[in-house]
């Protein structure tokens, strides 16, 4: 037995001593999934297991991607490491076994994890493979929702496009665990994808082969995190130059959320008032976070790396020699340029909430924020409930939302860092559970009512001794 496999049968101890293999006390609707969660990442395995604690386990798990590829870990990312910190709590539920620590240590030992300052991302995939692999969660791949059709009765309809053609399901609770974009889409500004054609750019959320860009020039156009993961993935592939382009004319240094997690933001904003979180959160998005430092002195260390502050772009063309990039501070050209542009929340750009998305409410349908606030991009955000539940804009809405959970990107207004973010799964886990459990409970209050205004199985079967009696 190997040390790995001694671990796992910890685990499956761990759960059975919690009680995690109990059975589920919701009545099962023939043909029907109590919840189906869409994204099998971090955020939707996590999901499902938070379930289980709860004893909600007809659920079933789909994603797009081929099994082993779910989220942006080995597809899109090109960070060497994780951004927070190793020790950091994720999607373990409270079950120390099912840590990245714990599973990492049983295979590498204690003083290698100690040596480590931080988790790269080919570890983490292959941690959240384990993860799956020991919860035995039922996640069907290579599976898209093409539309979310609710029926204004308590079940929904989903329209998938699978391998095998065109299919149908049927779920009571539906949870979007579909990450970053999950809320909106990827930002491509307008003056690029009018002037160029697709094989002159792609967003950093794309599948680029910088290998054929080898001796080539890119652009970047963004300051983000994700511009000098890719400048100096690229320059390490053998790109032979990289500018990345800033509109700010000094590098952000302050990382807003490492307040966050040292004084309680993280895990209690759903707490604070709207007000409050909008002052919050427009700071957060106006200041923006810096790379990391490993990041940027890896891209900066490549000879062919430049930076170039206060250069936004003003138009781009495209030439035989290449894209012309127009700056205020000169013109320049590239052979491929690349947009680490971000991404928008809106759920107007969700195709598989077009059947509901005109009965969501908005941030702007909830509150008004102070003119120095203002930011429209932040008031196209859903205004969700409690539980990352969407909520109604009118009455006339309200069957036809219930019953949809948005744990991705967009509940950042909501509630902060919680749903696709490291930091905040550990809270939002549960308050997303409990959520869900709550609404399966209380749909189903007129029939257990009833049930139990009925019950009548004896517990207590003693014979009574015929010489007992009561005093008068």
């Amino acid at each position: 037995m190997t040390a790995l496999d001694a671990h796992n049968e910890r685990v499956r101890y761990d759960l059975e001593a919690l009680g995690l293999n109990e059975p589920t006390w919701v009545e099962p609707t023939e043909g029907v999934y109590d919840v189906v969660i869409i994204g099998g990442g971090q955020s939707g395995m996590g999901a499902a297991f938070a379930l289980r604690k709860e004893r909600v386990t007809n659920v079933l798990i789909i994603d797009e991607n081929p099994e082993g590829l779910e989220g942006p870990w080995v597809t899109y990312a090109r960070m060497i490491t994780l951004r927070t910190p190793k020790e950091l709590l994720s999607i373990d539920c409270g079950v120390p076994s099912l840590t990245f620590r714990e599973w990492w240590v049983a295979q590498h030992g204690e003083q290698s994890w100690e040596a480590i300052e931080k988790i790269s991302r080919e570890d983490w995939m292959e941690y959240l493979r384990w993860y799956r692999s020991i919860l035995a969660l039922p996640v069907r791949n290579r599976t898209k929702v093409e539309r979310i059709v609710p029926s204004g009765d308590g079940i929904h309809t989903l329209d998938l496009s699978t391998p095998d053609g065109q299919q149908a399901i049927k779920a009571r609770k539906v949870i979007l665990a579909t990450g970053i974009q999950g809320g909106g889409e990827w930002h491509t500004p307008d003056f690029i994808e009018k002037a160029l054609p697709k094989s002159r750019y792609a967003h950093t959320s794309e599948d680029i082969d910088y290998e054929a860009l080898k001796g080539k020039r890119v652009g970047i156009l963004g300051g983000g995190a994700s511009a000098f993961d890719n400048a100096q993935y690229a320059l390490h592939l053998g790109v032979a130059k990289v500018d990345v382009f800033m509109r700010r004319k000094e590098m952000p240094r302050t990382n807003p959320i490492r307040f966050m997690e040292k004084t309680g933001v993280v895990p209690r904003f759903s707490a604070l008032d709207d007000a409050t979180k909008y002052q919050v959160i427009s700071h957060f998005v106006k200041l923006n976070q810096p790379p990391t430092n490993d990041t940027f002195q890896r891209a900066a260390a490549w000879p062919g790396f430049e930076l170039h502050l206060g250069s936004p772009w003003l138009s781009v063309k495209d030439t035989e020699d290449g894209v012309v990039v127009e700056t205020p501070n000169g013109r320049f050209t590239y052979d491929f340029v690349v947009l680490s542009t971000g991404m928008l929340s809106d759920i107007a750009l969700r195709p598989e909430l077009d059947e509901v998305a005109d009965h969501i409410a908005l941030w702007s349908d909830r509150y008004t924020p102070p003119e120095d606030q203002q930011m429209p991009l932040l008031n196209i955000h859903p205004y969700l409930g409690d539980s990352f539940e969407y909520l109604p804009r009118t009455d006339e809405g309200a069957s036809l939302v219930h019953g949809l959970f948005a744990f991705n990107y967009s509940a950042l207004m909501t509630h902060g860092l919680s749903a696709s973010a490291l930091t905040g799964l550990p809270y939002a886990l549960p308050r997303l559970a409990k959520g869900v459990a709550d609404q399966l409970f209380l749909d189903d209050q007129a029939r257990w009512l009833k049930a139990y205004l009925n019950y009548n199985e004896p517990e207590f079967v003693s014979e009574v001794p015929a010489e007992s009696k009561v005093d008068a």
